[in-house]
């Protein structure tokens, strides 16, 4: 006759003991995850900034490599100037040509471009026409966002900077553009500024 056989099972102990390891490394895994969750984010944000970033590089250097001293009637029917920087004002208004027609449209091939900062947002307005008519409105995008200061700076043909463009009054100044622009944007939470200059053709 066989002796009975018993097979020995785990203790309650154990069981408490490999619960309390279980949890000790789901709680390290799931911490390890949060952090790669939250450096992810983080870098989608950083990589999404640069493109806005350069994206306003790009818009900027398009419209004033393509200027024409080209000036333009506001809603009033006053001249307004090809190029146009306001002193103490971080806004600037061109007249640049480049205007895409693909459905051979009968209209100009210039268009007029704004630039202006408008709660802490770096806006681009775009008129369908150069001689603007009461009640037209622009077509508007955001390039950059918390932008805490703007402004623009213009070198004359004698390199010398000035604040404000034109630099003095007449009529014959609204059509002369500046020898380069040089731009500078400060965003919030960033040690320095960007810094960028652009030819005039």
């Amino acid at each position: 006759m066989t002796a009975p056989c018993y097979r020995r099972g785990f203790t309650l102990i154990e069981l408490l003991v490999a619960v309390a390891i279980f949890a000790v490394m789901a709680a390290l895994a799931f911490a390890g995850l949060d952090v790669v969750l939250r450096q992810r984010s983080e870098l989608e944000e950083h990589y999404a900034h640069l493109h806005a970033v350069q994206r306003t590089y790009e818009a900027l250097q398009r419209d004033l490599s393509a200027a024409v001293a080209r000036p333009v009637r506001d809603q009033l029917g006053g001249w307004l100037p090809a190029l146009r920087g306001v002193p103490g004002s971080a806004e600037l208004g061109l007249t640049r040509s480049g205007y895409p027609n693909p459905a051979q449209v009968r209209r100009s091939h210039l268009l007029r471009v704004r630039y202006v900062l408008r709660d802490h947002q770096l806006l681009r307005l775009q008129w369908a026409v150069l001689d603007r008519a009461p009640g037209d409105k622009p077509q508007t995008s955001v390039l950059l966002k918390d932008v805490s200061k703007l402004s623009f700076r213009y070198l004359d043909a004698q390199d010398i900077p000035q604040s404000a463009w034109p630099p003095a009054a007449g009529t014959a100044n609204i059509q002369v553009l500046p020898r380069a622009v040089r731009v500078r944007v400060t965003l919030k939470g960033e040690s320095g500024p960007y810094l960028w200059t652009f030819s005039l053709p």
